[in-house]
């Protein structure tokens, strides 16, 4: 089975509002869909379907409640981002000088997934910006409480603990022995951590549109010290960055593609899509790092210096693709040339909304609008033109009586987030290195 998996990198993210699914590709069967795809250089089965839930799902929120909730948490998963450093520790064995580079377990969305055997099913963050899968498990020393059963290791026939001579043992960023098992411990941006047992279990995937699929022998964290926020969300979280862990040679490793979409329509547009290279950051090797050149609004290419969105030597600077941040943020220079356009070329009046809305950039909509036109936005990132659609960009709220851009302002680091993934596939091919936008209506999928 691990044979035929490409990659556990390999998942189609699709958000669909306060739902979406999560797309692995273990099988050799192909759809007419995956067969579109791979006519146009892309490597993509079909596979089995996870469906995720938003993490507002099911609370009593308006619409813009739910919106600066997302812009809220946005900005402590930027604040974070931008904060991190790499470092190493002169001590392997002391815990309290390890910084990863990864960040606080913070997203948007949470995925069900069942571990052990027999299968105990829980619920956890998805996140592109770390490489751990990991749980709370008994016995626990210091466990958040959450809403299923912690997992208890005993009462599985199929968990194994990993040995401190393992390659994946090796490829953690801070591990220790432990009465010949190998411990973790792996801590977050925000200080946030998780510490236990690294092993190896059967994992079950699946919801009741697919049959569930259950693959063994899968590397997780055993976690009965964990430390922080952002966890409560669920009882773990599953790391799908393309860092360390992802590249150990083990036999439940899989290689192959992500891809994000967020979408509320179905089809795929595979005439119009745009590919750009993956760039590697050594300080950084966790995130998906873009090469991005330029940006237009309008007809007008903005006077950015070429220099902005550059990885710097000392692997600061640059710009990620992330499915848990989510609006896109841009250096503070880059960021200026954008708003200062959309306000040359928006025939609308500025409008301060950042108070109600959360927004920086807003102008007054008009009352009783059905339409409003908007410049367009293009973000030219290498060897792709990516044309964004307006509903991908502006964000229009008629009680408020505001229509605003849906972007903000960066430190170090800039985001392309999840807003402006929406109506795309964004397929992440571990094997080219490579980033692909296909405009996609997914509400069939």
């Amino acid at each position: 089975m691990a044979s035929a998996i490409l990659s556990w990198l390999s998942f189609l993210l699709i958000t669909l509002g306060v739902l979406g699914a999560l797309f692995v590709n273990p099988s050799c069967s192909t759809s007419r869909r995956a067969l579109d795809l791979h006519d146009h250089g892309l490597q993509v089965q079909s596979g089995f379907k996870v469906t995720l839930k938003h993490v507002d799902s099911g609370k009593n929120l308006t619409r813009l409640e739910r919106l600066q909730r997302r812009i809220k948490r946005g900005r402590k998963r930027l604040q974070r981002l931008n904060a991190m450093k790499l470092k190493s520790s002169t001590s392997p064995d002391s815990h309290t000088q390890v910084e990863t580079p990864v960040h606080a377990g913070l997203g948007e969305f949470l995925m069900t997934l069942s571990v052990g055997t027999p299968a105990k099913s829980f619920s956890a963050i998805v996140d592109t910006g770390s490489d751990l899968i990991w749980t709370q498990c008994e016995p626990c020393k210091q466990c958040y409480k959450q809403p299923t059963p912690i997992f208890n290791p005993k009462e599985s026939s199929t968990f194994s603990k990993v040995s401190c001579t393992s390659e994946l043992c090796d490829a953690l960023p801070s591990s220790k022995c432990t009465n010949k098992s190998c411990e973790y411990y792996y801590t977050y941006g925000d200080s946030s951590s998780t510490d236990g047992i690294l092993a190896t279990e059967t994992f079950s995937f699946g919801d009741e549109d697919s049959s569930d699929v259950s693959i063994p022998k899968i590397s997780f964290g055993c976690g009965g010290d964990n430390e922080g926020g952002g966890f409560n969300q669920g009882a773990g979280l599953v790391g799908l960055g393309r860092g360390t862990l992802r590249h150990a040679k083990y036999e439940h490793t899989f290689d192959g593609s992500l891809a994000s979409l967020n979408s509320s329509t179905s089809s795929s547009d595979v005439a119009n899509i745009k590919t750009t290279p993956l760039i590697k950051n050594p300080s950084q090797p966790t995130f998906y790092y873009l090469s991005l050149e330029g940006i237009t609004v309008g007809g007008t290419r903005l006077p950015i210096a070429k220099d902005t969105f550059t990885l710097g030597d000392d692997g600061g600077g640059g710009l990620i693709i992330d499915s848990g941040t989510t609006l896109t943020y841009l250096a503070e220079d880059a960021y200026d040339a954008v708003v200062k356009e959309f306000t040359s070329q928006m025939e609308l009046r500025e409008k301060d909304a950042i108070d109600t809305v959360g927004l920086d950039l807003c102008f007054e909509l008009p009352e009783d609008a059905t339409k409003v036109e908007v410049p367009k936005l293009v973000f030219h990132f290498k060897d792709a033109d990516l044309e964004l659609p307006s509903e991908n960009y502006m964000i229009a709220d008629s009680d408020v009586g505001v229509i605003c851009l849906a972007a903000g302002s960066a430190g170090d680091m800039s985001v392309f987030g999840n807003y402006q993934q929406q109506n795309m596939l964004v397929l992440h091919d571990l094997v080219k290195e490579t980033i692909s936008f296909v405009p996609t209506k997914c509400d069939q999928l």
